[in-house]
């Protein structure tokens, strides 16, 4: 199974490059770190390290923004491929399952 996210700053109507994204694992009661990066040009960041069902989050500390850090708790489940973008304006933010 593999994971990805895409970061868009829907302010400048532009791909947030350069953003950190940490993915974490529910490990009893507290997390375990799975990978860590940050998106590409495109705002996208992918891992492939094996990911078997559970709960994750992603954490997506931001710099300047009104929300210094941002945490998508989800649940993966058996599927292939499982994409969690993650959408920016100046004071909000939104997300969802994704294909």
């Amino acid at each position: 199974m593999s994971l990805s996210t895409h970061v868009l700053d829907l302010v400048a109507g532009a791909p947030v490059a350069g953003q950190p994204v940490h993915l974490e694992r529910k490990d009893g009661p507290g997390w375990a770190p799975v990978a860590v990066g940050s998106t590409d040009a495109d705002g996208r960041w992918r891992t492939d390290e094996v990911t078997p069902p559970g709960v994750y989050r992603w954490l997506f500390p931001l710099e300047r923004h009104f929300f210094p850090e941002i945490t998508i708790v989800f649940t993966l489940d058996d599927e292939p491929h499982l994409h969690v973008p993650l959408l920016l304006s100046a004071f909000g933010y939104s997300t969802y399952k994704g294909s």
